[in-house]
């Protein structure tokens, strides 16, 4: 089992990688793509139903229980634009991709993410 990351700039690699390790995601593909704010903007209505750009996106497809094939993680489209910092967004929308919502949650996402940056600083 391996984590493909051919899909993922060069640059983020490093966090997308700590970031999997960090949630036990052993194996699968994810992609991470950096957008303009018009493309940021554009996802966020079609998907969220919210018509102004953000900072980063994520679409989970298989998450991290079994699957029968090849995992597919899913994307994390983020828009240096309107980020404060390109590899917390990465963070953040990998965690995403693994089933973190930090909407739901009682702060696991954001302390689970917090030790990730911390670990690559």
């Amino acid at each position: 089992m391996t984590v493909d990351l051919a899909d993922v700039p060069v640059e983020l690699r490093d966090a997308v990688a700590a970031t999997l390790a960090a949630v036990g995601a052993a194996d699968g593909h994810l992609g991470v793509e950096l957008v303009d704010a018009e493309r940021i903007q554009a996802l966020n209505r079609e998907h969220r139903g919210k018509d102004a750009p953000t900072d980063v996106l994520a679409f989970p497809l298989d998450g991290t229980g079994p699957t029968a094939g090849p995992r597919e993680l899913g994307d994390v489209v983020i828009c240096p634009q309107y980020c404060t910092d390109i590899t917390e967004a990465a963070v953040h929308g990998v965690l995403h991709l693994c089933g973190y919502d930090h909407e739901t949650d009682q702060g696991e996402m954001l302390g689970m993410q917090a030790n990730v940056l911390e670990g690559l600083a």
